[in-house]
């Protein structure tokens, strides 16, 4: 899928079918499934910011409108299908019960950071609202959280492709993937500090979510 949207089948989509390409890639991403929403959105803004055909309003608007769409049907399949999976099927993968609990506590006191700065990063731009959904995150706290890194993503990356040109290239790509080293180190000491820590934690989760 990443390789048949390469930048340059990317621009020719946007030239041809404009903004709804750029919707679609974005928010496909958002619900879960691996494409390049932000190569979409850098090389709509480049569009734009080249031929002056499309406006660089309405390309923000529609990545971020895409975002929080996408992100929404994320987070629904996440809390129906993806919930039902993991308590049926979790033990599988050491998943019981205890930590399906703290899972749900750790959104509860941190999904709203998880949610916002997920979306610029590109592992958990497509899997943070499912993930979100299967533990359970309140609705209104995921849709605040998710709409402004929605708008804040679409306006730094649009607005840096539009005005920075071919040069936001050399910066996106080498950001994207210091933060996701960033966040591959932090889940490392997050799966040692919950191996220390498990049984505190567990008792936590039940005592903040009994049922």
């Amino acid at each position: 899928m990443l390789d048949l949207l390469s930048p340059d089948t990317l621009h020719h989509l946007i030239h041809t079918y404009g903004l709804w390409a750029l919707f679609a890639v974005v928010m496909f991403e958002s619900t879960g499934v691996p494409m390049p929403g932000e190569t979409a959105l850098v090389s709509a803004a480049l569009y734009a910011g080249a031929t002056h055909r499309i406006e660089l309003l309405h390309v923000v608007s529609v990545a971020a409108a895409a975002a929080i769409v996408g992100d929404n049907i994320g987070y629904l399949i996440g809390r129906s299908v993806g919930l039902k999976l993991l308590t049926r099927h979790g033990g599988h993968i050491g998943l019981d019960e205890g930590r399906l609990k703290v899972g749900q506590y750790l959104f509860l006191k941190h999904g709203g950071k998880i949610v916002f700065f997920g979306r610029f990063v590109a592992f958990l731009r497509a899997f943070a609202a499912v993930l979100a959904g299967a533990n359970r995150m309140a609705w209104p706290h995921f849709l605040i959280m998710n709409a402004a890194g929605g708008i804040c993503w679409a306006l730094l990356f649009g607005g840096g492709a539009y005005f920075f040109g071919e040069r936001i290239k050399a910066v996106a790509g080498p950001v994207s993937l210091l933060l996701l080293l960033v966040v591959a180190v932090g889940l490392i000491i997050g799966i040692r500090f919950f191996r220390h820590h498990e049984k505190e934690l567990e008792a936590r989760a039940r005592a903040a979510l009994p049922d």
